[in-house]
């Protein structure tokens, strides 16, 4: 990855609201690109409950959410709604390194939230760089409003530990 582990990763996410799958599959324009939320029935978790977190880097979010075909085989596939994130800076730099944002970002949302139904990334939070930082804008469904990959990594990095509880004495 290209970024400087010294310098911190600021990810700006802005979410739009809840469409349904249909609506989903038209998104084919030129920035229907970054990091998508699908939410449904689970049968153990209930209604309206984050089912998966997923990336649209290389195709659009209508051509990667249309191969998600396991969600309408859910009992209330009629219920499925999807929340869409573009990714933003206010650095124009990084926009070179959009792809590598919209990994880290799919990466570290997934580790944080724990999505019922993937199961990858949950064990390669490791390769998140400890200074990326996301933070959720607009309607984000039920995502945190920030995530921190130090928050989750920094114990077990020696570069971070040290801190002192404070005292009156």
């Amino acid at each position: 990855m290209p970024f400087n582990r010294k310098s911190e990763v600021q990810i700006h996410i802005d979410w739009q609201s809840s469409i349904s799958l249909e609506e989903a599959y038209k998104l084919n324009d030129y920035d229907d690109y970054g990091v998508y939320q699908i939410y449904g029935t689970h049968p153990v978790y209930g209604k309206n409950v984050l089912l998966y977190i997923g990336k649209a880097r290389d195709q659009t979010f209508g051509t990667r959410i249309k191969q998600h075909d396991k969600f309408l085989y859910n009992q209330d596939s009629d219920q499925v709604v999807v929340y869409t994130g573009r990714l933003g800076s206010n650095d124009p730099k990084r926009r070179d390194d959009w792809d590598d944002m919209i990994d880290l970002a799919e990466k570290l949302l997934i580790f944080t939230h724990q999505p019922a139904c993937n199961s990858s990334n949950i064990n390669t939070a490791r390769a998140i760089p400890i200074e990326t930082h996301v933070m959720n804008w607009g309607n984000r469904g039920m995502l945190l409003p920030e995530v921190s990959a130090f928050r989750h990594f920094a114990e077990d990095d020696k570069h971070f530990h040290g801190y002192e509880i404070f005292t009156t004495e």
